[in-house]
């Protein structure tokens, strides 16, 4: 069975419109002639693909099992597009890039730079998150790149590691300048557990961090009285309203260089951890992405940075 890309773009734009009238405005055509495109893929397919009622156009078995295949194949010609477009010298295209805050914070605008000084036509669609949903948006085609933890658990059905782009970072408890700690001679893990703490939710990377650098320090956890996904919102609150909190270096290294947020000098309160990037597992990787990776190993291939702020060690 071979599908061109009419029928697919018509099949998708029902399937996102849930009706033949706003699928037929969308795509500029006629119902009669949207009607016409689907009821012949349905014929080459061999069976229908959607149920017509009164709530609109809803998906068959068969209909769910071609949307899949239908979406991946319309992103592919797509992408052959762009690199073909590449090719000519007319380079276009979205990077479609996923990341975790501490690579938001500095490796991906140093990438981000470098890609758009050599190809100025192209543009960056960049979503922050946690894991999840990075990985939710990577499935679902809304990025091409994530960039996140290196996680010590076996690679799912839908989503690869690139394994030669990889850095490390670390994290520390922070606090602001004027932190009432700073004050103290000698600080513990110990003395933290008496202070306000903002972190990332339960379940997040940074929390199970901090989860198990109190373990390994046999104290329990602080009392969150925060708990946000929003990393403007943990900055303000530790620079702004004296609280702690575990952060990864990169991720408040401008704070810490305008002399609001750094590092407590707490011996032995540090954790160094793995970041490398993800594509999908199925289809290849769009010229623009691909771009973007290749200086992601550029910029991570070299020597280490030495961090700034003041020593935990």
């Amino acid at each position: 069975m071979t599908l061109d890309g009419r029928q697919l773009s018509a099949f998708l734009a029902v399937v996102t419109h849930g009706s033949l009238g706003r699928a037929a405005e969308m795509l500029h055509i006629t119902q009669p002639a949207l009607s016409r495109i689907i009821k012949r893929l349905e014929t080459q397919v061999g069976a229908p693909l959607f149920e017509r009622n009164a709530k609109g156009m809803l998906l068959t078995a068969i209909g769910q099992a071609l949307l899949p295949r239908a979406t991946l194949m319309q992103r592919e010609a797509e992408h052959a597009m762009e690199e073909i477009n590449a090719l000519r010298g007319l380079a276009k295209g979205t990077i479609k890039v996923g990341s975790i805050g501490s690579v938001a914070s500095h490796i991906l605008p140093l990438a981000v730079d470098r890609v758009l000084t050599r190809w100025p036509n192209l543009r960056v669609h960049i979503i922050e998150g946690v894991w999840d949903r990075l990985a939710e948006a990577l499935i679902r085609h809304e990025i091409d790149l994530a960039l996140g933890v290196a996680m010590p658990m076996p690679e799912s059905e839908e989503i690869a590691t690139i394994t030669d782009c990889r850095w490390e970072d670390s994290s520390y408890v922070v606090a602001s300048l004027t932190h009432p700690l700073r004050q103290q001679r000698k600080s513990t893990l110990a003395d933290t557990l008496h202070h306000r703490w903002a972190t990332m939710p339960e379940g997040t990377a940074p929390f199970e961090e901090m989860r198990h650098m109190f373990r390994s320090h046999g104290l329990p956890l602080p009392s969150v009285a925060v708990e946000t996904r929003s990393i403007v919102v943990l900055k303000n609150l530790v620079a702004n309203a004296g609280f702690l909190s575990w952060m990864s270096q990169p991720m408040y290294e401008a704070e810490s260089k305008a002399g609001l947020i750094d590092s407590l000098t707490i011996p032995g309160v540090a954790a160094s951890r793995s970041l490398t990037a993800f594509r999908r597992r199925e289809g290849i990787l769009p010229g623009p992405a691909a771009r973007l990776l290749e200086e992601l190993r550029h910029i991570t291939s070299g020597p280490p940075r030495k961090r700034s702020g003041s020593s935990v060690e």
